[in-house]
C-alpha cells in the first residue's frame, strides 16, 4: 500500500448531523453577536457602530462640513464592514430620519425619505455628518476608554463598543432578529432616561416601579398617545417582555353648522402614513367603515389626515373606536429586551439591569480614561521637570550641547534626568528659553500636578467615581432632556381606555335589501326594501316564491327537503340585474328542494317536521351553518323527506296530514333538540304530514270563519290522529 503524502491531511469520519450542528451553531452565534442584536453599553449594531466610527474617522463633526454618502458608505464597506453597500446605507439612512429615530445619530442633507414610506435618494446624491448625540457616543474613544480588535482584513482596528455617554439603547431603541431570538426595544425620551439613571446611583435596589415613575414609558418620535395601563407596563419593565398600545393623536375640527370634521396629527410609530390611508379607503370601499363618510391626506411636513364622517350626528369618539379596531391608527408595540450583555451573552434584560448595564459601563470608561490621562500626565509631568531643571542650570546645559560629542549621556550623568527628559531637552528651540516660557511651564507643571492628584484620588475611591458619574449625566440630561427642543415629550401617555362596546354598524355598513326567491330556486337581491312586487319579472314557468326584507349584515336561513340547514350572508347574495343566479349552484344542496326561508334572527326556536310525521324543536342558534354544505338538523326516515319549517311563536301546535285529519296539541309535548328525528307529532294509517305551525290558541283559527267556530273537539294529545277539519277549512291542506 502507498504512503500517503506529508501534505494531505489526514480524513476523519464526522456523523453529518454533528457536522450540521456545529456549523449552525457557529453561523448563529455569528448572527447573533456580529449582525443582529445590539449591545447592552451602546445600544448599537455592528454595522451602525462602524458607520459612526468610519464618519469620526472622516472628520465629520458636528461643526464641519457634508461628505458624500457613498464616500462615507464605501470606507466602512471598504476598511470594517464587508457586507453590500445598499444595506450599509439602508441602516445609514435610518439614522438620519427623525421620524425612526428619536435621537438621530446622522445628520442627513438631501432626501433621506419620508413617513409614507417613500426610499431615499441615491447614496451619491445625499451627504451626511455627525450629530451631537453620535458625538456624545464616540466621545472619550482615543483615550483608551474601549478596547479596539482588528479588522476583518487585519490592516485596522475598530472599536468593539463605544464610550457611549448617550444611553443610546433605551432613548433610540433598537430592533433586530437573529437565528432563533429577537430583539425590540422602543425609543425612550433620553431625559427621563438620564433622572432614572441619577435615581439608581443614589439608590442601586430602587424597585420597577420606582424607575417608571421617571420612565412612564416609550417616547417615539413620531408621537401619538400611549394607553398603557401602569400595571401592564410595570409588568413589562420587570420582565422585559410585553406590548405597549399606541393610538394616534387627533381631535375635532368644527366646521358650523353643527358639522365637523376629525384630524389625526400623529401616528405610531413605524406605521406608513400612505399603506394606512390606504386601508381605510379600502374599508371604506368594502362599507366596513359605516360611521366614516370620506378621508384625505392634507399632510405637508407635518401630517394632517382628515377623517369625514358619514353625518354629523355621528359620535366623533366612537367614529374613532371603529378606526381604532380595524386599522394601524393603533398598534401594540412589543417589548423584548433581548441584546448582548457585555458583548458576548445575549440574554432578556429588566429596566433595572438595563439601566445598570449602562452605568456600569460608564464606571468601567471613566476608570480606564481616567488611568490614561494620568499616564499621560505622567508622562508630561517628566518632561516638563526635565524642562526646569534645564532653566535652573542653563548655562551648563548649553556648553554640554556645544562642547560634547555625545551630548545626551553627559545630561543624564551631570543631572541625573531620565532618557526621556534629556530627549526632550536636546529638541527644544532656542525659542522656548524666554523667561515667559518658563513661568508658562511652571503653571503648566502646577496645574497637571494638581490634576494627578485629583485623578489619584478619583481612582482611590469609588463614591467619588460615581459622583462623577452623575455630573456627566446631569450634563447629558441638560444637553438634550426635557427641557430642550430635542428632548421635549412627544408621545402623551394617557390612561387606559375603558373597554367601549361598539355597535356592529360602526364597523359594517348596513343596507337595506330586498330578498327575492323564485319557486324554481334563483334567487336576487334589491337594493332597499320594495313595496310593490307585482312589478317583478322571472323566467318563464317561474314565480314569485320567497321575498324576505332585510339588511345586507342579515343572513338568511335556507331549510331543504334533505333536513339541512343552509346560511346565505346578505351582502354576498347576486344583484338585482336579471333573474339572479340558483340557489343549488351558491349551496351544496344537491336535488333537495327548498322548504322554507327566512331572515336568521337568532334567540328563536323553530319547529322542524317531516313527512313521516316526526318532528322537534330546535334553538335557531343552533342551525346556522358555517358551510356551502350546510349543518344536517332533521334526520330523515327511510323515504321521508323534510316538510315543515315554523317559528315556534305559541302555546299550541296545529297539525294536519295529507289525509285531511286535523290536530292541535299543547306546544310543551314536543321536546328540543339540537339534531334527531323527533317525535310522533300525528298518526296516519295511511299518508303523511302534509303541514304544521305553532300559534296562539286565544287568538281562535286563523282561517275565513273560524272564530265562530268551537275548536276544542280537534284538541287532543301529541302523537293522535286528529279528525277532519271544520267547514270553511282551505282545501289545499296548508295552513299558510
Amino acid at each position: 500500500m502507498a504512503a500517503k503524502p506529508d501534505d494531505v491531511a489526514e480524513i476523519q469520519p464526522v456523523a453529518l448531523t454533528d457536522a450540521l450542528g456545529e456549523r449552525y451553531l457557529s453561523y448563529a452565534l455569528s448572527t447573533i453577536m456580529a449582525r443582529s442584536l445590539p449591545d447592552v453599553r451602546d445600544g448599537l449594531k455592528p454595522v451602525h457602530r462602524r458607520l459612526l466610527f468610519a464618519m469620526r474617522q472622516l472628520r465629520l463633526d458636528p461643526d464641519q462640513g457634508f461628505k458624500k454618502c457613498a464616500r462615507i458608505v464605501g470606507d466602512v464597506m471598504g476598511k470594517y464592514h464587508p457586507h453590500g453597500d445598499q444595506a450599509i446605507y439602508d441602516a445609514m439612512v435610518r439614522l438620519a430620519q427623525s421620524f425612526a429615530q428619536r435621537y438621530p445619530l446622522v445628520d442627513g442633507q438631501g432626501n433621506f425619505g419620508n413617513v409614507d414610506g417613500d426610499n431615499a435618494a441615491a447614496m451619491r446624491y445625499t451627504e451626511a455628518r455627525l450629530t451631537d448625540v453620535a458625538q456624545a457616543l464616540l466621545q472619550g474613544i482615543d483615550e483608551d476608554a474601549v478596547d479596539f480588535r482588528s479588522t476583518y482584513d487585519g490592516e485596522g482596528e475598530e472599536p468593539l463598543v463605544l464610550p457611549a455617554a448617550f444611553p443610546n439603547l433605551l432613548a433610540n431603541g433598537a430592533a433586530g432578529i437573529a437565528v432563533g431570538m429577537a430583539t425590540s426595544v422602543p425609543p425612550h425620551n433620553a431625559g427621563e432616561v438620564c433622572a432614572a439613571l441619577l435615581h439608581l446611583i443614589r439608590f442601586p435596589k430602587a424597585t420597577i416601579g420606582k424607575l417608571v415613575d421617571f420612565i412612564p414609558g416609550p417616547d417615539f418620535p413620531t408621537g401619538g398617545e400611549l394607553v398603557e395601563s401602569r400595571a401592564a407596563i410595570e409588568e413589562a419593565y420587570a420582565t422585559g417582555r410585553g406590548a405597549f398600545r399606541v393610538r394616534a393623536r387627533w381631535s375635532v375640527e368644527r366646521l358650523g353648522l353643527g358639522q365637523f370634521q376629525v384630524v389625526v396629527t400623529e401616528i405610531p410609530y413605524q406605521v406608513q402614513k400612505s399603506k394606512l390611508i390606504e386601508r381605510i379607503a379600502e374599508l371604506l370601499q368594502e362599507k366596513k367603515l359605516a360611521l366614516l363618510g370620506d378621508v384625505r391626506d392634507e399632510s405637508a411636513e407635518d401630517v394632517r389626515v382628515v377623517l369625514e364622517p358619514k353625518s354629523r350626528n355621528v359620535d366623533p369618539t366612537l367614529l374613532m373606536e371603529s378606526l381604532f379596531r380595524q386599522t394601524d391608527l393603533e398598534i401594540r408595540f412589543s417589548l423584548n429586551m433581548n441584546v448582548l450583555d457585555g458583548g458576548t451573552l445575549p440574554r432578556v434584560m429588566n429596566l433595572r439591569e438595563v439601566l445598570q448595564a449602562f452605568l456600569d459601563h460608564r464606571h468601567e470608561v471613566l476608570v480606564r480614561r481616567s488611568r490614561f490621562r494620568l499616564a499621560n500626565i505622567e508622562k508630561r509631568l517628566e518632561v516638563l521637570e526635565g524642562f526646569l531643571v534645564a532653566y535652573l542650570n542653563l548655562d551648563e546645559v548649553i556648553r554640554i550641547i556645544r562642547s560634547e560629542d555625545e551630548p545626551k549621556p553627559a545630561l543624564v550623568n551631570r543631572f541625573g534626568l531620565t532618557d526621556t527628559q534629556a530627549e526632550a531637552i536636546l529638541n527644544m528651540r532656542l525659542r522656548s528659553l524666554r523667561k515667559l516660557e518658563e513661568m508658562e511651564i511652571r503653571g503648566e507643571h502646577a496645574k497637571l500636578t494638581a490634576e494627578r492628584k485629583d485623578l489619584n484620588r478619583l481612582l482611590k475611591d469609588e463614591k467619588l467615581r460615581w459622583e462623577r458619574i452623575a455630573a456627566e449625566i446631569g450634563e447629558m440630561r441638560a444637553r438634550f432632556g426635557e427641557k430642550t427642543a430635542l428632548g421635549r415629550r412627544r408621545t402623551l401617555v394617557g390612561d387606559a381606555p375603558a373597554a367601549m362596546e361598539v355597535p356592529a354598524e360602526a364597523l359594517i355598513e348596513r343596507e337595506n335589501l330586498t330578498v327575492v326567491c323564485s319557486d324554481k330556486g334563483w334567487i336576487r337581491a334589491f337594493k332597499g326594501h320594495l313595496e310593490d312586487l307585482s312589478e317583478l319579472r322571472f323566467k318563464t314557468d317561474d314565480s314569485l316564491g320567497y321575498a324576505l326584507r332585510c339588511e345586507s349584515t342579515d343572513r338568511i336561513l335556507v331549510f331543504a327537503s334533505n333536513g339541512r340547514f343552509y346560511a346565505l350572508a346578505g351582502d354576498r347574495l347576486p344583484g338585482a340585474r336579471g333573474d339572479g343566479e340558483p340557489l343549488k349552484m351558491m349551496l351544496d344542496m344537491g336535488d333537495a328542494e327548498i322548504v322554507q326561508m327566512m331572515v336568521f334572527k337568532g334567540g328563536r326556536k323553530l319547529l322542524v317536521a317531516s313527512s313521516d310525521g316526526r318532528g322537534f324543536l330546535v334553538p335557531e342558534d343552533e342551525v346556522l351553518a358555517q358551510t356551502r354544505s350546510g349543518k344536517q338538523v332533521l334526520n330523515l326516515g327511510e323515504g321521508a323527506q323534510a316538510r315543515v319549517c315554523a317559528l315556534a311563536e305559541g302555546d299550541t301546535v296545529a297539525v294536519i296530514g295529507e289525509n285531511r285529519k286535523l290536530l292541535f296539541f299543547p306546544l310543551g309535548q314536543l321536546p328540543e333538540m339540537a339534531r334527531g328525528r323527533g317525535v310522533t307529532l300525528q298518526k296516519y294509517k295511511d299518508g303523511q304530514l302534509a303541514d304544521a305551525r305553532v300559534w296562539r290558541w286565544a287568538d281562535g283559527g286563523w282561517w275565513r270563519g273560524a272564530q265562530d267556530t268551537n275548536l276544542r273537539p280537534w284538541k287532543g294529545e301529541r302523537g293522535q290522529a286528529g279528525r277532519l277539519p271544520p267547514p270553511g277549512f282551505p282545501r289545499a291542506r296548508r295552513f299558510s
